[in-house]
């Protein structure tokens, strides 16, 4: 059996009905179908009856690759070890990907941040993630979990909450809750503003959420724009629209 490593953030699903319940989450309609960190397979099993054809898994812990090739020999020519961090999707012949996975907590805000930036290739997401992150990334406007995160994903996604799952069912048992998100791509394919900009924009806003816009945006603002009501407001209250009119109002003024 595969000892889970904690440095790897490594906790295993041991509860097959979830599991199943998890790949159920995903559509038919991906060319590729990618497992973030399969572990001892539990999801896996479900996903190769469902994906036979479509289905890759990437794994960085090499004694979980090497249980997975001993104990699935369909994954031949399916399993990639490697971190998929590091993984270049572009490698891949497929226009259309789906991602799954029970994420390690260490490193699900980066895989998400590389979902974003293959946006174009990346239609569906579904992942366990820890309760707290997923809250985070579904929160609405005006909410105390709404961040950088929840903006820069819902710019380009639907993001549905689906549900929690307990400590008791993984191996070794996490110190929080879990849970599974869904994220959709959207239809849209231009932000209607500078996309650097706008990232920039949500970032400083949020890495000083206590403050008001004013003072938080400071340094990109002139004194035709600081008088703009909005700027009184704290990061919290504005929609992914309003802060897409924020950035094009600061664009606008720099130049």
């Amino acid at each position: 059996m595969v000892r889970p490593k904690k440095h790897l953030g490594q906790h295993f699903l041991t509860d097959q009905n979830i599991a199943l319940k998890i790949s159920e989450q995903l559509t038919d309609t991906a060319e590729l179908v990618l497992e973030v960190g399969p572990g001892t397979g539990i999801l896996t099993t479900h996903l190769i009856s469902r994906f036979p054809k479509k289905l890759k898994v990437v794994e960085i812990d090499s004694e979980s690759a090497e249980y997975l090739r001993e104990h699935y020999p369909t994954l031949e020519g399916k399993l990639i070890e490697g971190d998929f961090l590091k993984l270049d999707l572009n490698n891949f012949d497929a226009k259309d990907i789906a991602i799954i996975g029970n994420f390690p907590y260490n490193i699900s805000s980066q895989i998400f941040f590389k979902v974003l930036d293959h946006r174009d290739q990346v239609s569906e997401v579904v992942c366990m993630i820890q309760k707290e992150v997923a809250e985070r990334i579904s929160a609405p406007p005006g909410s105390k979990t709404y961040g950088i995160l929840s903006v820069l994903l819902q710019a380009w996604f639907s993001i549905d909450y689906l549900f929690t799952v307990h400590e008791h069912v993984f191996n070794p048992p996490p110190k929080v809750k879990s849970a599974v998100i869904k994220l959709k791509r959207n239809e849209k394919q231009y932000l209607g503003c500078d996309e650097v900009l706008f990232k920039k924009v949500v970032k400083q806003s949020f890495n000083q959420r206590r403050k008001t816009l004013r003072n938080s945006l400071r340094s990109m603002l002139n004194p035709e724009i600081i008088t703009d009501e909005r700027f009184n407001l704290r990061p919290e209250r504005l929609s992914v629209a309003e802060f897409v009119d924020l950035t094009n109002l600061i664009d606008l003024k720099k130049n």
